[in-house]
């Protein structure tokens, strides 16, 4: 059995996150600069090593002061923090194309263990001759488990931000 590196095609991948914001709607936002390396034994992805990293600085919500505030120490920190990583520990099959990857995040100095779904999209061959596969990951962490506790109380009772963040991602790898 040979071992198969795959490699993040940048140009074909998002990856985002969504949070409440005074518990009446959701903002959401991604990051630009990221780079994740995937092995697996043959084309069998339920042996998969995955490792993920994306720059803090990158964040994007679409509107730059709200980029900028949560690139400060009340949020990510990114002068002293500028990388969110992630690296897995266990993919457990789920059937077809399913899977729950567990691994540890690591964000403004916090690693935490978490669980991630993620669906697959089989694989494909592109028109320059590369194998490709793509994924479809959620997950949900809660902020504060990871010191991302900044928030501001609202008159009318509750919070500016809720502590559950959302994260979305659709990734595409190419067969190195």
């Amino acid at each position: 059995m040979s071992t198969i590196n795959w490699n993040i095609d940048a140009t074909h991948s998002e990856i985002g996150f969504k949070v409440r914001h005074l518990m009446i709607s959701n903002v959401k936002g991604s990051f630009g600069k990221f780079a994740a390396t995937l092995t697996t034994t043959e084309d069998d992805f339920s042996t998969a090593a995955i490792s993920f990293e994306a720059e803090v600085a990158s964040i994007n919500t679409g509107n730059e002061q709200r980029d900028g505030h949560l690139r400060t120490g009340d949020f990510f920190d990114a002068e002293q923090f500028p990388t969110i990583k992630f690296v897995s520990t266990n993919v457990l099959a789920k059937g077809g194309n399913e899977f729950e990857v567990t691994g540890d995040l690591s964000i403004h100095g916090v690693t935490k263990s978490v669980t991630l779904q993620v669906n697959g999209s089989g694989l494909a061959k592109d028109p320059w001759g590369q194998i490709k596969t793509a994924f479809e990951i959620n997950g949900k962490i809660n902020r504060t488990d990871f010191g991302l506790v900044w928030n501001a109380p609202l008159e009318t009772g509750g919070v500016l931000l809720s502590e559950d963040v959302y994260l979305q991602a659709e990734v595409q790898f190419v067969k190195a």
